[in-house]
């Protein structure tokens, strides 16, 4: 046995929840009763609350052959804050729910909530509740998250007019790649005795796959420039897909140009070398939690002052459909062919 090992059963539910628990830190003023009741207690000061809820299930959301434990806490936690980002809101709450398996000691747990107050602490969050139970087979995480916004700042997917510019924060198609890469070392790992796996220096791709952020500094360059974007998701699922997801609420159409979506050159170039085309795997492959939304024109000058946000296409009347414009020229259908969870 291993001598680091320690059983949870040797804690008991609520000796495990205490240990979790025990570094646990008050980090906003809205917090009022955090872990250790029946339930927390939060005081918004007249701010509006936004609540989101994700779930993650090993062997349909992440692989623990190559995510370790403390990057999932760290993104279990980001796939949530990333929700709140997409309503312009500031989280500031989570809680976090897990059942896991016998499989799992007291020393990974531990290691997974590193990475979950890792997140917290740079975004800023408390953690305020949660629950744990046992799971025949495999690990589920389940957060929830809540924040805050000024009254009637909140973005919705449903405010897209006709006109409105369509923009992304940074690029896309990178954690795809990395989790083609990875998926691909471990078929070798796994068929080949005593092969080490070769990730090939692509720290960037590997690294949108399994430590994503969140872009609160999006968010703050609103505030800061006074931008309220008519209509905002976050990017789970693939440009396309979130695309059309803005169009159908929103009862518009839209057009996409090809030669605006933002590919990093390292992602592009392995792209080509996996005969991937890197415009397929930014529209479809999704997880790459930047932040889609639309805007009216009169913000052009100050959302152009912004490096990190890219003008892709625009909004368009309802009949005109939703289109995307080749580097050639080509109009196509724009169709969604992200990840489905449920598949």
């Amino acid at each position: 046995m291993d001598p680091e090992r320690t059983e949870v059963s040797t804690l008991g539910e609520f000796g495990l929840i205490d240990h979790l628990t025990k570094n646990n830190e008050i980090r906003n003023a809205s917090t009022i009763v955090t872990v250790g009741d029946d339930a927390a207690v939060m005081d918004y000061f007249g701010k509006q609350t936004v609540v989101t809820t994700d779930m993650l299930v090993e062997g349909i959301h992440f692989d623990l052959m190559y995510n370790p434990l403390k990057h999932l806490g760290y993104k279990s936690v980001i796939v949530n804050l990333s929700d709140v980002y997409a309503m312009n809101a500031s989280p500031t709450q989570i809680t976090m729910s897990i059942a896991f398996s016998n499989r799992f000691s007291v020393e990974a747990l531990s290691e997974f909530y590193d990475g979950v107050y890792a997140a917290c602490d740079k975004y800023n969050v408390d953690l305020v509740g949660g629950d744990t139970t046992s799971s025949q087979k495999g690990f589920i995480i389940c957060v929830t998250a809540l924040g805050e916004v000024a009254p009637d700042k909140y973005v919705t997917r449903s405010g897209a007019k006709k006109g409105d510019l369509v923009c992304v924060s940074g690029d896309l198609g990178g954690a795809f790649l990395g989790l083609t890469l990875l998926e691909r070392e471990k078929k070798v790992f796994l068929e080949t005795k005593g092969v080490q796996p070769d990730l090939e220096n692509q720290d960037y791709i590997v690294g949108r796959l399994l430590k994503p952020e969140a872009r609160r500094d999006i968010i703050d360059f609103f505030a800061e420039k006074q931008i309220l974007p008519t209509a905002m998701i976050d990017i789970s699922d693939g440009l396309s897909s979130e695309l059309l997801h803005i169009c159908k609420r929103s009862d518009v159409g839209c057009v996409l140009y090809e030669e605006k979506i933002p590919v990093n050159d390292m992602a592009r170039q392995f792209a080509y070398k996996l005969e991937l085309d890197p415009t397929a795997c930014a529209l479809s492959g999704g997880e790459d939690y930047e932040l889609l939304f639309t805007i009216n024109q009169k913000d052009y000058d100050a959302i152009s002052m912004n490096t990190d946000v890219s003008i892709v296409g625009h909004i368009t009347d309802k009949e005109d459909g939703s289109i995307i414009i080749t580097k050639g020229g080509n109009k196509y259908p724009l169709t969604a062919q992200g990840w489905n969870a449920l598949k």
